[in-house]
């Protein structure tokens, strides 16, 4: 081990990347490119390539004082990066980093298994002891910038050549297979950090941009004098197709279809994440327009609502936190169990958020109120988690994160499961407002935050990229309900089977409210085509 060199060691390390940390970069590629005739060479050519970058990628940043702390940090992430695609098949894109740093505590214990400390400890923990141990021979500066120069050139050289040996092939693989990238680790989960640094960090201090400065509260068209009483609930993970009210064959909704509420089975998410999609059904801008940095620096519709001074808002939730959107406006928590009057198991139940909202109501009689819930919903993968042992009606469920270990059946029981107490904690809310009527114009707007995979073509959980993600991950659970209202909820039916997203929620919350505004947009106000004057 004389003569070990730090590019002996990179080469050493690249190869075990390349060959164990890859496994869903290249199922993903026999599946494109079976493993027949001409594309076994395609795919050894991919290897290579992939190979190559990663030493050309670590040699670029080797030195005496960098090569062992990078690799060690590399294969590290790598180990917990490579579980999380090879068990659940994701992406660690920039908008998965997001999540994952936005992500809570008791959220992250659901993703422990032993499975993941294997991998971590194998390939992770170890390799890098042994790193850390190895006694790498250094060789005076003008040879190491040699020996750098020359593992940088051959392996760029290396690429370039198999690239250009089957131009025809990697013309078509970059055109059509673009997705196939986001599997290679480490490779792409490094680029996504620096995207996600480059798109996070502001140049300067977060200057945010007071929008809808005009708006004010204008009921003169109407000619009642109740006030507005709005409970809007933000779900998690609930995907359409596994509603009964959208033709699911399994009674997933029984106490909601016996409400008169007005389904949407057409309605598509800004996002594939919380993170992204929260933010973003709140925000002025549609999907096509939305970024991080425009969300946070941008107000969004609920402080427009509080800005009037007209509408009293309170935001409650049972899932991680507001992702920004509830800044400024009241906030309660109710996922710690001492203001949370319905937890078991460990579990705070989505019910909990109701109990004191009377009280809430009652300190503002007279006032415009609107009330949102976060649910904690169909929040994976510990699905059996998510509702109480009453709501376990489809059986046998998946009592384990390790959804991989479950079967399909197993896995989409516990899921439904879940759905089923949604159906419940809505038709609590509805019942909660009904005599509320009497005195306000009531309504009730459920829309989930994004869907969920659920062993699908082996991807599980959600945070695909937008372009490529499955319709399961998009296409998300949406209704309403209203009491007395100044909504014509029969006109409404005739259209609610048209195609809405996410992006229709800020103007539709302020024409419900009769703000008026030179960013509300009458023609993406879900309910303008029904107001009753």
């Amino acid at each position: 081990m004389k003569n070990f060199t730090q590019y002996k060691l990179i080469i050493f390390v690249a190869i075990f990347l390349t060959t164990f940390f890859n496994l869903s970069f290249f199922k993903s590629i026999i599946t494109a490119y079976p493993v027949t005739g001409t594309n076994l060479i395609y795919i050894i050519s991919i290897s290579l390539v992939l190979l190559s970058l990663i030493v050309f990628l670590f040699s670029l940043v080797a030195s005496k004082h960098t090569t062992k702390p990078i690799l060690i940090i590399i294969l590290l992430v790598s180990s917990f990066t490579a579980y999380f695609m090879d068990t659940y098949h994701v992406v660690i894109d920039t908008e998965m980093i997001r999540n994952t740093l936005q992500t809570n505590f008791d959220e992250s214990s659901d993703l422990f298994s032993y499975q993941l400390v294997l991998y971590v400890l194998l390939l992770g923990v170890i390799p890098s002891i042994i790193i850390y141990k190895l006694k790498i021979n250094y060789r005076p500066l003008k040879n190491e910038i040699f020996a750098k120069l020359k593992t940088l050139i051959i392996s760029l050289l290396v690429v370039i050549i198999i690239i250009f040996s089957l131009s025809k092939f990697y013309t078509s693989f970059f055109r059509e297979h673009k997705p196939l990238r986001y599997h290679a680790n480490p490779i792409f989960w490094i680029y996504s950090i620096g995207n996600y640094i480059n798109k996070t960090i502001n140049s300067g201090p977060l200057v945010l941009e007071i929008i809808g400065k005009d708006a004010k509260y204008s009921p003169e068209e109407y000619e009642s004098d109740k006030k507005e009483l709005l409970i809007m609930v933000v779900g998690e993970a609930a995907r359409a197709n596994r509603f009964s009210l959208n033709g699911y064959k399994r009674e997933t909704n029984p106490l909601l279809k016996k409400e008169d509420i007005i389904n949407f089975p057409n309605m598509y998410s800004c996002g594939t994440s919380t993170a992204v999609s929260v933010p973003c059904m709140f925000s002025v801008y549609p999907r096509s327009e939305y970024t991080y940095k425009k969300g946070i620096s941008t107000e969004n519709v609920i402080d427009i609502l509080n800005n009037t001074k007209d509408v009293k808002i309170l935001w409650r939730d049972n899932n991680s936190d507001s992702k920004g959107v509830a800044l400024r406006v009241d906030y309660q928590n109710f996922k710690d169990p001492k203001i949370n009057t319905i937890c078991d198991d460990g579990e705070c139940r989505d019910e909990g958020m109701l109990v004191g909202l009377d009280k809430f109501i009652e300190k503002h009689k007279n006032e415009d109120i609107l009330i949102v819930l976060h649910q904690m919903g169909n929040h994976g993968p510990a699905y059996y988690k998510r509702y109480p042992k009453e709501f376990e009606k489809f059986k046998p469920v998946c009592k384990t994160n390790q959804l991989e270990e479950c079967t399909q059946e197993e896995v989409g029981n516990a899921y439904d499961n879940a759905i089923l107490y949604t159906d419940y904690f809505l038709s609590k809310t509805i019942n909660f407002l009904k005599p509320y009527s009497k005195y306000y114009h009531t309504g009730l707007i459920y829309m989930s935050d994004h869907g969920e995979s659920l062993g699908e073509n082996g991807l599980y959980l959600h945070g695909m990229p937008y372009l490529i993600a499955p319709d399961e991950q998009r296409h998300i659970g949406a209704l309403m309900w209203f009491g007395d209202s100044e909504v014509n909820t029969t006109k409404l039916r005739t259209y609610s089977d048209e195609r809405f997203s996410q992006d229709d929620l800020f103007h539709t919350l302020l024409g419900f409210f009769e703000i008026e505004t030179d960013v509300y947009k009458k023609d993406k106000d879900i309910l303008n085509h029904a107001r009753k004057n």
